[in-house]
């Protein structure tokens, strides 16, 4: 959340220094009221899946939680309404453009920050892993281009070289199947985030899914003709395939969130988006790549990896009136005993 605020701190800014000559009414209070509004909906989206016990038990939290996306909605219009009231003649596309600017904005930083923690939530390593192998690109890309760049990459990064790009590549493969395989053997980083409402606290205990758990695999021909004949197999978590596509993604796609940074800070003639970090500029310098980097992870886990979740289904099923769970419970009894999975009923 701090992260969040900081980096639309530091862009909107940016929109207010370029604009702020014309005195436009009202646009750093908008900018932070509709900041404020997409941050309730996208954490109250949150409570309502992670903590549905919890809200089960509390009346105000049930409210709420059911007419989540109505209040949203409504403390949206109430922001559009007052946009519309303080546009001023002659500067109406000046107002527009700041508008889109404050929008724009939110995509980038909120929605995408967002999904940070819906990552979080799947567990502690699709939250580490992405992340550290993002710092391992940028770090590993600077070492080769410094001591054997030549050749220029793109324009809008003089300093970013092939030799910088392909060396980071390599460099972060193999960095983050190795951290893969450390951060998979701990049921800490692997378990997807629980809410125990005995407690009222976070559980990260769990069986391990296939993923994180250690199979045999048999090598390619081609690879194993440089092998010893009885090393034809090697053991290996699924996660660390799994890892080497998150790896790529990060080292030839990645960039590119920064480099869209570099083309945004010549397009405002500035050097960094702040001065936050001595050297460095602002919190946002740092997180361009990031923000693009867990938009891919959480589509990675959506498309490729997450199955039906028990405990949101059950979470669900403890919402729903009395009568509603019954006819539940008779459905998937009946069902079971189809399959053969629970015994006939005893013939009186």
């Amino acid at each position: 959340m701090t992260v969040q605020i900081k980096c639309f701190h530091e862009i909107i800014t940016i929109g207010y220094r370029v604009y702020r000559s014309y005195e436009l009414p009202w646009f750093r209070t908008l900018s932070w009221y509709f900041l404020i509004c997409v941050n309730y909906f996208f954490y109250g989206e949150t409570v309502a899946d992670y903590f549905g016990a919890l809200v089960q038990r509390e009346e105000p939290l049930q409210f709420l939680a059911r007419y989540h996306r109505f209040i949203s909605f409504a403390l949206y219009l109430a922001g559009f309404c007052m946009f519309v009231l303080s546009l001023v003649k002659k500067h109406y596309r000046l107002q527009f453009y700041m508008f889109a600017w404050t929008h724009v904005t939110l995509l980038i930083v909120v929605t995408q920050s967002h999904l940070v923690i819906q990552n979080l939530f799947e567990g502690m390593i699709w939250f580490i892993v992405p992340i550290s192998i993002v710092i391992c690109n940028d770090i590993m890309a600077y070492l080769f281009g410094f001591f054997f760049g030549r050749t220029p990459l793109i324009k809008l990064s003089p300093k970013k070289t092939w030799e910088g790009f392909i060396g980071g590549f390599f460099s972060t493969v193999v960095f983050g199947f190795i951290l893969a395989y450390l951060l998979a053997q701990f049921q800490y980083f692997v378990c997807p985030v629980g809410f125990n409402s005995e407690t009222n606290g976070f559980t990260v205990e769990c069986e391990p899914s296939d993923i994180f758990v250690m199979q045999e695999y048999t090598l390619p021909a081609r690879l194993v003709s440089f092998r010893p004949p009885s090393q034809k197999n090697v053991n290996l978590y699924p996660f660390q395939i799994h890892s080497i596509f998150l790896s790529s993604f990060a080292s030839l796609i990645g960039p590119f969130g920064g480099f869209f940074a570099s083309g945004f800070k010549r397009a405002f003639k500035i050097k960094d988006f702040a001065s936050t970090i001595p050297g460095h500029g602002g919190i946002m310098d740092r997180f361009d790549c990031q923000y693009l980097m867990a938009t891919f992870v959480h589509v990675y886990i959506a498309s490729f990896i997450r199955g039906p979740n028990p405990s949101k289904v059950l979470q669900q099923l403890l919402m729903l009136q009395p009568e509603q769970q019954l006819s539940i419970f008779h459905t998937l009894h009946s069902h079971l005993r189809e399959r053969g999975m629970l015994p006939p009923a005893a013939v009186r």
